[in-house]
């Protein structure tokens, strides 16, 4: 299931147990619009396996700014608190995928 990060909730979702896959996205970013049908289908197909989550930069511009978010989009990869890998821009859903895999 995707969920969508709020400046309050986000230090919760990132500790969580699972692995955590965070696209970090705007609603006027064209490639973020490109992705987002792979995000949803990646929040699917990973449901109980990890958590994916949609961090809109503009409206949490500190979490952005903690994490080094210069560029978007960006897919931060978490596990146990600690980002694990990231990638920016608009990339192919299998390359999405395999770098979750590699984390569960």
């Amino acid at each position: 299931m995707k969920q969508i990060a709020t400046n309050e909730n986000f230090a919760g979702i990132i500790a969580s147990g699972e692995p955590v896959l965070v696209d970090f996205w705007a609603s006027w970013c064209g490639p973020c619009r490109m992705i987002s049908p792979y995000i949803d289908e990646i929040a699917e197909a990973y449901d109980g396996k990890a958590t994916v989550v949609k961090c809109n930069v503009d409206d949490c511009e500190d979490i952005a700014v903690e994490f080094g978010i210069r560029n978007i989009p960006t897919l931060l990869f978490f596990k146990g608190g600690q980002v694990v890998d990231r990638l920016v821009g608009a990339v192919p859903k299998k390359q999405i995928t395999d770098k979750l895999d590699a984390i569960l």
